[in-house]
């Protein structure tokens, strides 16, 4: 009776003991399909060529991959115009984009600011050849002057408000895709002015940048941010504005050639004065 007792007992323990190895394996499972599903597409305005933008982004998402176990799919767009397209149709779980689209992305999509630059602002610059000996803004009236894309905001946007608000200049807008481009376009003389920002013009080569003076300059914005769609949830959000600011402190360069020197904490408040600035009737819309 003493060894039925005996066997019946270490029976028992076997059983319970094997019933527990399918909840730990379905907890794994469980575990890994949640890491799995963290999967989030993030589109970046095209500023620079897609080489670059690769290049110095990769190096941000790995580090930001670690701290939140999310996977970031970075989805190139060709041009300004492919960009605007994507985040008003909402493709991008997260994108980092001018102020203004900020502002399209919110009213379109619902987007909102999560980190932004905490050191800088945002300007527009009006380059022209060295050798121009234009004196006065005003001279510009009537002349082609290019821009990278109609919503570009430092680029075009401000400026192109500047020079009708401000000092009463029309100018005709030429849109050549990218910044490289419009600096090109001003250093071959095709044009007579170009919109920009000074940290695309920076990133030109010597033989371009050399060509070129800065003109213009006009009043600063909020610079660029990250934003994120409301389909990946107010948790997620939080998760993702923690562990960039986290890693600010910890690698306090690591954004810098984004640009995002300095990253804070953002939301959309910090871009509601862009809609006082009478910016839409410079706003091209494609439905």
């Amino acid at each position: 009776m003493k060894r039925v007792r005996t066997v019946f007992t270490v029976c028992l323990l076997f059983m319970i003991l094997l019933s527990s190895f399918p909840a730990s394996s379905n907890t794994q499972k469980k575990t890994s399909q949640n890491e799995q599903s963290c999967h989030l597409t993030i589109g970046v305005v095209p500023q620079f060529q897609q080489r670059h933008i690769f290049k110095i982004w990769h190096t941000v998402l790995d580090a930001l991959e670690t701290k939140t176990h999310c996977h970031f799919e970075l989805v190139s767009s060709s041009t300004i115009t492919d960009f605007e397209t994507s985040f008003k149709d909402g493709l991008f779980d997260l994108a980092y984009m001018n102020p203004y689209h900020a502002v399209i992305a919110h009213k379109a999509q619902g987007y909102e600011p999560l980190v932004r630059s905490g050191a800088k602002k945002l300007t527009g610059i009006l380059v022209v050849k060295k050798d121009n000996n234009i004196q006065d803004i005003r001279e510009l009236a009537g002349k082609e002057v290019a821009f990278p894309s109609p919503n570009a905001l430092g680029a075009s946007l401000l400026m192109r408000a500047e020079l009708a608000y401000k000092h009463d200049t029309t100018v005709i807008p030429k849109y050549v895709k990218t910044h490289s481009s419009v600096y090109l376009h001003v250093a071959k003389g095709l044009v007579e002015a170009g919109g920009g920002v000074a940290r695309t013009l920076s990133q030109q080569p010597d033989e371009v940048k050399d060509l070129l003076r800065v003109f213009y300059t006009t009043a600063p914005v909020n610079a660029h941010p990250l934003v994120a769609h409301p389909r990946i949830g107010k948790d997620r959000m939080n998760t993702i504005q923690q562990a960039w600011l986290d890693l600010a402190k910890e690698q306090p360069g690591l954004f810098d050639n984004i640009p995002m020197k300095a990253p804070v904490a953002s939301s959309h408040d910090d871009y509601t004065e862009l809609e006082t600035l009478g910016l839409e009737k410079f706003v091209s819309i494609k439905e």
